[in-house]
């Protein structure tokens, strides 16, 4: 049974409060680099179970009256991806603009970062400019962040555009890591001070949580989900030696706070901070109500990210020191691999039948197994076996006749030449709902649907992209073994 240790309402309430407390240390002006998604933040969800994905957003919510939103752009030359969303990031830059437009956030502006004279960024440019966004450039600056002297002058953060500002509170975001979002907001506090307003910067991380245990499994779920970039969690030194208190942080805030206590001596004449944990602004460790709940929900999370880090390594995304660094994590709180009760499953039916192996495991405990069929992929049969659980519809009754699977299936293997006839998760379910319409019983595991969401999921083989982005849909939490059913080089 899946335990709530998160409390989102408390959440809200707390971040948005410490926030306008924040705004009002300064000269009513803050600016605010918020790290991490701000959006469909799954992450969180998984190992603070309660935590919303749009929990941040809501929170955000509360303050739009004084809010304005910059969002950075970056990689745009590069065509760089987001992941979990397979668009590039000038494309997620769009999509950043109108989500937060829909909702009734105002997006005042898009800063170009490290431009220098790029055809794609000009391109961008324009086109944004085209749609009525205003847009900044900001540029390299020899030195950054070490040569300070040059950094905060004119020939320093004084050749970057001044990004024009109206509200108190101002969220420097960006589709992805790596897009300068600090160095935006140092550039505006030199700008501002120039104009005499005493404007503040502080900064919004959700993980590490700085008031839990330093190997709490939250705060190395955390490390496990950054294992290819090297985090490393740790005791904040300039908190402990400034309060006596013991705080949680992360190494590039440590290495580089040295540097920001100078760089804000040199622009506001002193450092509003002792410690980068007095930068943050994060209320998420005061929100948890089920420490044991967060706990559990945590070291699951650590073993799927040890299942995808290993599928990341064979498509040569990630090198094998990703996969040794979350297997020294697992190690340090006793945990295996097969912890995740539908491993074993999955790998048992591929075992009794030498054919891939599919189980769930639903929210109330109990494990649905699927086999591969002449007609039916592991998943889609586990989907289907999922739904009639749930709809407590018994197991020799059929949901799709044979009659409305079999002409799809031919569709494929004749006229689209598909090498593999068996239907996908997302066919299996358009079928379900065709037969709905006559199908009482089909109509009944249908209205069942909503109930996978937060489901676990393993897989014995590496599943298409489609049956992947069907579950992910669907909420269910998916992992898999990294191995391809079939031994070929090419894979679609």
């Amino acid at each position: 049974m899946r335990k709530i240790g998160f409390s989102n309402e408390k959440y809200i309430e707390l971040q948005s409060k410490h926030i306008k407390e924040r705004i009002k240390q300064f000269d009513n002006k803050l600016y605010l680099e918020f790290g991490g998604k701000l959006f469909d933040d799954h992450h969180a969800s998984r190992v603070l179970p309660g935590f919303e994905p749009d929990s941040k957003l809501k929170m955000l919510l509360e303050l739009k009256q004084d809010a304005e939103i910059v969002i950075n752009a970056n990689d745009i030359e590069n065509n760089k991806m987001r992941g979990d969303l397979g668009i590039t990031y000038d494309l997620e830059v769009l999509r950043l603009i109108d989500a937060f437009q829909n909702i009734g956030l105002y997006v005042g502006s898009v800063t170009i970062t490290r431009f220098e004279n790029q055809v794609h960024a000009i391109a961008f440019q324009k086109k944004l400019e085209n749609l009525g966004i205003k847009v900044f450039r900001h540029y390299p600056i020899a030195g950054y962040p070490n040569d300070i002297e040059k950094i905060v002058s004119e020939e320093g953060f004084g050749i970057n555009d001044y990004i024009e500002t109206t509200k108190p509170l101002v969220v420097v975001t960006a589709p992805g890591p790596g897009s300068g979002k600090m160095a935006t907001c140092l550039s505006q506090l030199y700008h501002e001070y120039t104009h005499g307003i005493k404007a503040g910067y502080a900064k919004f991380e959700t993980f590490p949580i700085w008031n839990i245990p330093l190997k709490h499994p939250v705060n190395l779920a955390y490390e496990a989900a950054t294992a290819d970039l090297n985090d490393v969690n740790m005791i904040d030194p300039f908190h402990l030696e400034a309060y006596n208190e013991t705080t949680v942080n992360y190494n590039r805030d440590v290495e580089i706070f040295p540097v920001l206590e100078s760089t804000f001596k040199k622009i506001m004449s002193t450092c509003p901070y002792k410690s980068p944990t007095d930068m943050g602004v994060n209320m998420a460790g005061n929100a948890i109500i089920d420490d044991e709940a967060c706990k559990e929900a945590s070291k699951q999370e650590i073993i799927r990210r040890y299942y995808q880090t290993k599928l990341d390594f064979k498509r040569g995304l990630v090198d094998k020191s990703a996969i040794s660094k979350i297997e020294a994590i697992m190690l340090s709180l006793a945990l295996k691999a097969t912890d995740r009760k539908c491993v074993n499953h999955a790998l048992e039916i591929e075992e009794k039948t030498n054919e891939p192996g599919f189980a769930i495991e639903l929210n109330d405990g109990h494990i649905i197994t699927g086999k591969t069929t002449s007609l039916l992929g592991s998943a889609s049969a586990c989907l289907l076996n999922a739904l009639k659980y749930l709809a407590n519809i018994d197991d020799d009754i059929l949901l799709i006749e044979p009659e409305v699977i079999e002409p799809v299936s031919k569709l494929k293997k004749g006229i689209l030449k598909n090498k593999n006839p068996r239907l996908h998760t997302d066919e299996i379910l358009l079928s379900l709902s065709i037969s709905a319409n006559n199908n009482e019983n089909a109509k009944k595991a249908l209205s069942c649907i909503e109930q996978l969401q937060y489901c676990e999921a393993h897989s014995s083989v590496i599943l298409s992209e489609t049956d992947i982005d069907t579950l992910k849909r669907l909420g269910i939490r998916l992992t898999s073994e990294d191995k391809f059913q079939f031994n070929r080089i090419y894979q679609k």
